[in-house]
């Protein structure tokens, strides 16, 4: 029997491991999955989100290993998404007495995504209290972070933030907090989670934290992964400066090469970039997945996206990054973009890249760099010269 995890007198982890899940949302989630849901024993017995519906087995057995479901008062449930809303019908059949609690712009949503369940909810809005005992639990509506329907609960006695989202991390451990954790990976993976889930509503998740450090906490327990307890300070400086949605002096070379003409133009211009005094890494799509590019380059002042002409478009898996990252990266007129790649007939491959680059608000000093056919010693030279010569007049 799976039981469940006390993580403060009282309130109890009751959520769930995806261990092989690799693909959540186009993002590869190498380390798995978690989906927290927490049980809090008081006057009313509270359960804040549940888990994806193929693990709601595991969800009633942690809620059992603690208590009788059918004793649970209230169900509060911060975020539609069926990560967290799944085992819902589950959890009304076996809790005929409770009561659900959702925001305001949850209601008609839950109404469409379980038609069938027969569960009719509370609407919540930004202020609101609901008090079960000892405890009165607070409601913050977070709009976008990351669907429109988003709050947080806060429990003001036990200062513990219910966070839904925010301040999560896409990994399976057995450990259940910061302290315990190998604290760099949960911090990449933060960084990871942030750049691929809530990076295009950082305006939204701004708001979110000013109202977040107001707020007296000794724990923040997300939705995913582990619980933050003494490295609290450190992920809101981090979420500080990721929703300033700040530059950093620093490039991301992203492209594709079929006979390696592109990949040349790409290490030279790796090279006018270091030559200028900017930290760079180039990523080959074919053997680096999106999701894993955009961990790095989420805060990059500069991106240069190569691609050779095929069939008179860009190569598929160049065409396939700029709409993942484009779709997920915020307009910002600071950030500066190279288009570059080779040709044998025609320069449709490269111009297309800068074209795209255009559209999303990049700035743009160099032409689209296109090469016809091979590079010589001498063209690589003068173009990594160029670059930096670009680099220095944008800084």
């Amino acid at each position: 029997m799976q039981v469940a995890q006390q993580i403060k007198p009282d309130i109890y982890w009751v959520g769930t491991l995806d261990w092989n899940e690799r693909h959540f949302h186009g993002y590869v989630t190498e380390r798995g999955l978690t989906y927290n849901a927490y049980l809090i024993l008081d006057e009313k017995v509270t359960l804040i989100d549940t888990v994806k519906n193929k693990f709601h087995d595991v969800l009633m057995q942690r809620i059992s290993s603690v208590i009788d479901p059918a004793k649970i008062d209230v169900v509060i449930s911060n975020h539609v998404e069926m990560d967290h809303s799944g085992s819902l019908p589950e959890i009304k059949k076996a809790c005929p007495n409770a009561e659900f609690y959702c925001s305001e712009k949850a209601v008609a949503e839950f109404a469409k995504h379980y038609q069938e369940a027969g569960i009719e909810f509370h609407a919540l809005k930004t202020g609101d209290t609901l008090n079960i005992g000892k405890r009165t639990l607070t409601f913050v509506e977070t709009p976008m972070v990351h669907w429109p329907d988003n709050m947080v609960t806060y429990d003001e006695y036990d200062k513990v933030l219910f966070s839904n989202d925010a301040f999560g991390q896409h990994i399976a451990c057995t450990e259940r907090f910061d302290v315990n954790a190998d604290f760099c990976e949960v911090m990449k993976q933060a960084r990871k989670y942030y750049a691929n889930i809530v990076q295009p509503y950082g305006m939204q998740a701004k708001k979110a934290l000013d109202v977040v450090k107001t707020l007296d906490l000794e724990m923040i327990a997300p939705a995913h992964g582990v619980i933050w307890t003494e490295h609290i300070p450190e992920i809101l400086e981090q979420y500080t400066l990721w929703t300033n949605n700040d530059r950093v002096d620093k490039c991301a070379i992203v492209y594709d090469s079929m006979w390696d003409s592109t990949a040349y133009m790409a290490r030279a211009i790796c090279e006018g970039f270091v030559e200028a005094g900017v930290d760079c890494r180039y990523f080959d799509v074919k053997d680096t997945h999106e999701s894993d590019i955009l961990a790095y380059i989420m805060d990059c002042k500069y991106v240069a996206v190569g691609s050779p002409t095929l069939n008179m478009k860009m190569m598929p898996n160049v065409a396939k990054f700029l709409t993942y990252f484009l779709g997920l990266s915020p307009r910002n007129q600071t950030r500066v973009g190279l288009a570059f790649g080779s040709y044998g007939w025609a320069p449709v491959g490269p111009k297309s890249v800068y074209d795209e680059l255009k559209k999303s608000g990049f700035q743009l000093p160099m032409d689209a760099e296109c090469l016809n056919w091979r590079p010589t010693q001498e063209y690589l030279d003068d173009l990594q010269a160029r670059v930096k010569a670009m680099v220095l007049a944008t800084e």
